[in-house]
């Protein structure tokens, strides 16, 4: 994974400036979702990983089934740019990266919160009231369910890590206990 993101990095900051000069976020957000997903599907890897496929080949089939998407210059150049450079199937981690660095420029974090059940709006609301003071920032909450967790929730922003979770406790508990 790291491998992934490192080698992701470079496009995403490329889109990103291209997004910033032409005022363009919300576009290029929604293209390289497509663009991940589309990738990211099953049929699509096995046509990308077909031994005789040339570069422009890989170009072409990805521009034509994301028409929708890249629909201007700086779509087709940049799908170009990865197949030339055999990144294709970087989209997804390139997207996510992008993401990261729009929320930034724009005074966003998202905070990734997993509870061990579903969370209601007003939990919702106000764990992202909280963490924007804290954080001094405004806070989108992306939530998911785990029971293993019994209950409590993880939240991660940033660096920033609660472990608020009853497993969590336990296992503290249990460490030192055990030493």
């Amino acid at each position: 994974m790291a491998d992934f993101t490192t080698a992701a990095r470079p496009y995403a900051k490329a889109v990103f400036e291209i997004a910033q000069q032409g005022g363009k976020f919300e576009d290029w957000s929604n293209r390289l979702a497509v663009l991940g997903a589309i990738v990211d599907h099953p049929d699509m890897q096995e046509r990308l990983d077909a031994p005789n496929l040339t570069q422009a080949d890989t170009a072409k089939m990805v521009e034509t089934v994301a028409s929708d998407v890249v629909n201007d210059n700086d779509s087709r150049n940049f799908i170009r740019l990865l197949a030339e450079n055999n990144r294709m199937k970087l989209l997804g981690d390139i997207s996510g990266i992008y993401e990261e660095l729009r929320a930034t420029a724009e005074g966003e974090i998202e905070a990734n919160v997993v509870s061990a059940f579903e969370l209601t709006d007003e939990q919702r609301d106000k764990m992202a009231a909280a963490l924007s003071k804290k954080l001094d920032r405004k806070v989108r909450i992306v939530s998911t369910v785990d029971s293993d967790l019994i209950g409590g929730a993880i939240i991660r922003a940033g660096d920033l890590v609660i472990d608020g979770s009853v497993k969590g406790r336990l296992e503290k508990m249990t460490t030192a206990v055990g030493t």
